[in-house]
């Protein structure tokens, strides 16, 4: 038994110890050492794939697939800096900004996102940090409304306080999202306007107002693989792992510093899945930005390693997508069915 199979005791898989897909594994984790994050995310793919595979079915339904809608609700003139951002009002980009969008009209994407499959509706704001005024309030209408649907919802507002995450929760709020993007020791290089500290205190504010966690990253940035083990290493050593791990493919725009990035490699997105499956077992990974460009064998690696979630609609905010009708044609060729509400883990 190699070094890693040693740690991960009740996860660890060989051929001859490997658990029947209905066994259950009782070890989740918060403590592992970056040495052990490491080892484990190189492992030989194949063996990492299989390890993750396992893991996945021990934990969820390999077959169900949650399918989201994220919608952009204010978009462009953001004041942050982030360098893979075509809303950055510091780069010229063909996005147009854009006012806060009425409640009706958002209230209309999520029932048609609702009628094409998606359980879950993620509305995005490009805003440095959540404020105090009518603007807020109007968030707070549409996740009301949103939830009363029936729907899991979603919102990404940048930085927000306590007391501003407490009041998203009793709207209706399920989830908040905000990513780490990269590992600690990378993200000067991709944003100077916001620390890491402020992300990790804004991810605290959610945890402590009783909402899911929705954090995650973005590959292809120019990053090392120990800048990725980083971000998995900060991820799976929170207090509690969040129960939405986003893993998305940088889309490279015209106009932002990351523009001339090459595409990410998919066996590269697969790695990073199948290691997020194994280090936080219980958690939604969503294949989430950059999947457009995948073929769909490249995809259903991704949920073979264990992805179960997608993002589908023509756009993820401001970038291309893939649209419902593609994603029905993808799951009957691979067999998928669509997650219901009651199997979601939020």
């Amino acid at each position: 038994m190699n070094r890693v199979a040693g740690m991960m005791e009740g996860i660890s898989l060989n051929e001859s110890n490997a658990p029947s897909a209905g066994e259950a594994v009782n070890i989740v984790r918060t403590d592992w050492s970056r040495g052990e994050v490491e080892a484990l995310y190189n492992l030989p793919l194949m063996e990492l794939l299989y390890r993750a595979a396992t893991v996945h079915r021990q934990f969820h339904d390999p077959l169900a697939v949650q399918q989201c809608t994220l919608l952009s609700i204010k978009t462009g003139a953001c004041p942050e800096d982030c360098s893979y951002c075509p809303q950055s009002a510091h780069y010229k980009t063909e996005v147009k900004p854009e006012g806060l969008l009425r409640t009706e009209a958002v209230v209309t994407a999520a029932q048609l996102a609702k009628d094409g499959g998606s359980t879950r509706f993620c509305m995005g704001a490009a805003w440095r940090e959540v404020k105090d005024n009518e603007q807020f309030s109007q968030v707070l209408d549409m996740v009301r409304q949103v939830s009363s649907m029936g729907m899991e919802v979603c919102c990404t507002l940048g930085m927000l306080t306590l007391e501003q995450a407490s009041q998203l929760k009793d709207a209706g709020l399920t989830a908040y999202n905000h990513n780490l993007d990269t590992g600690e020791s990378y993200y000067s290089q991709i944003i100077s306007t916001r620390t890491y500290k402020d992300r990790l205190e804004t991810l605290k504010n959610v945890r402590q107002a009783n909402i899911s966690v929705c954090c995650g990253g973005i590959v292809g940035m120019g990053e090392t693989a120990d800048d990725r083990i980083d971000l998995l290493h900060t991820l799976c050593t929170l207090p509690e792992h969040p129960e939405s791990v986003p893993v998305n493919a940088l889309v490279a725009v015209e106009g932002t510093p990351l523009a001339d990035s090459e595409p990410v490699p998919p066996l590269d997105l697969v790695r990073m899945i199948a290691s997020a499956r194994i280090l936080m077992p219980r958690a939604m990974v969503r294949l989430s930005a950059g999947r457009v460009s995948l073929s769909a064998a490249e995809q259903a690696l991704c949920f073979l390693s264990g992805a179960n979630s997608i993002f589908t609609g023509e756009k993820l905010l401001t970038t291309p997508n893939s649209d419902f009708d593609e994603d029905r044609q993808m799951f009957n060729e691979l067999g998928l069915s669509c997650m219901k509400p009651a199997q979601c883990a939020t």
